[in-house]
């Protein structure tokens, strides 16, 4: 971490930094990758505006954002982004109604749905509001067995018949319409197949080779059916960072969701199929030597999100040289870790890691601090820097 050393030598710790070459490295391999597919960048592994705009302009093919909540899509085309999937469906009124000033004035602003309810709230809405509104059908691909569900809790649309019957329903709302079909594979797209639990390992590949066929079949169908009753949609997106080989081989998507592949967080490290390189992380200052092998770093307590486990601490980015101590691990004000090996930082020195999750990292940060070939070459203003804080 010399070249980190230099370009960072005036910045105080802690600090979070993203690698710009790491950043186009994964660009590049993402534009190579997904092939003839769109790019929809997912907003809430980034969380930075200037960065957005950087993605934006360096990848090939970009369909739009998907953003996370109404405020923070009212706070993208405030900022002047266009082209907006909602994610997830969202349910506060101030926001929605502010979005649909937006639609009016002939901004490209996508719901997402999966139950009639929401489309029912967003339809009364847009009626007293005299706007249609375009919405999309959110497909769940998630595979239950007799002991695991395998996927994510998300979507209540499980089959063709519940896809059936939401549509005879939305085709009563008289101010929505439909732009598009969503079919995440998030037990593909969010889902390592090499675990730290290595007894795992065969059991999620077992898994994911069930679940692609799975996926393959009735997302498939599913547009097909649509595409049947009510004509075309403007996109089917699919996909994610840990699966985008398999999507851009699905005929029927048009996009690819992805976001955490560009900074390549640390549970990324799990995925077999990813060339990526670590692009973004945090730096903390070493303030205390306990003990001959021990080293205390002041703050680390970023825990990423998720099921409990010890892959959602943040990790070392020379995770060779340093190990948590089991009882304490990553700490709320200090972090202690052994040393591996001989490597022997100092009182004052820095020790570097990556978070475990992408979007993260900048909720616990007001700014990115950018190195390019060694020098410090600029510095992102997050969504936190910017004053914002959306979920």
């Amino acid at each position: 971490m010399q070249s980190f050393e230099k370009a960072f030598e005036n910045v105080e710790r802690p600090f979070a930094w993203v690698d710009m070459n790491a950043l186009d490295a994964n660009i590049r391999f993402i534009n190579h990758h997904v092939k003839e597919k769109n790019v929809r960048i997912a907003t809430k592994s980034i969380r930075s505006i200037p960065l957005l705009r950087y993605l934006n302009e360096k990848l090939s093919n970009v369909s739009g954002l998907m953003t996370f909540t109404a405020s923070e899509t009212c706070y993208l085309l405030e900022n002047g982004f266009d082209h907006l999937l909602l994610g997830y469906p969202v349910l506060e009124e101030k926001s929605v109604l502010e979005l649909y000033k937006y639609i009016k004035k002939g901004y490209d602003v996508c719901f997402m749905v999966d139950d009639i309810r929401q489309a029912k709230w967003l339809n009364e809405l847009a009626k007293r509001s005299n706007v249609n509104v375009g919405i999309c059908i959110d497909i769940n691909l998630s595979i239950e067995l007799p002991f695991i569900f395998f996927g994510t809790r998300r979507s209540a649309i499980t089959n063709l018949k519940d896809l059936e019957n939401l549509l005879e329903l939305l085709k009563k709302q008289t101010h929505l319409h439909i732009e598009g079909v969503m079919g995440y594979e998030a037990q593909l797209a969010g889902v390592g197949d090499l675990p730290i639990q290595k007894w795992k390992r065969p059991v999620i590949q077992q898994l994911q080779k069930v679940s692609k066929n799975r996926v393959a079949k009735l997302r498939k169908e599913a547009v097909d059916f649509i595409l049947a009753e009510i004509g075309e949609v403007e996109f089917v997106n699919g996909g994610g960072s840990g699966s985008i080989d398999f999507t851009a081989q699905s005929s029927e998507v048009t996009e690819i969701t992805i976001g955490s592949a560009f900074f390549n967080p640390a549970l990324f490290d799990q995925y077999s199929q990813l060339d990526l390189q670590p692009a973004a992380g945090f730096a903390l200052r070493v303030t205390r030597n306990p003990a001959r092998d021990v080293v205390v770093c002041h703050g680390g307590g970023y825990i990423a999100s998720g099921a409990i486990g010890k892959d959602k601490q943040p990790v070392p980015y020379e995770a060779q040289h340093f190990a948590f101590l089991p009882l304490e691990g990553a700490g709320e004000v200090q972090t202690p870790l052994r040393r591996k090996d001989h490597q022997n930082p100092k009182i004052g020195d820095t020790i570097y890691f990556r978070h475990a999750k992408a979007g993260e990292l900048c909720e616990r940060f007001t700014q990115l601090e950018a190195v390019r070939s060694g020098q410090h070459v600029n510095c992102f203003k997050t969504y936190r820097g910017e004053g914002k804080c959306f979920l």
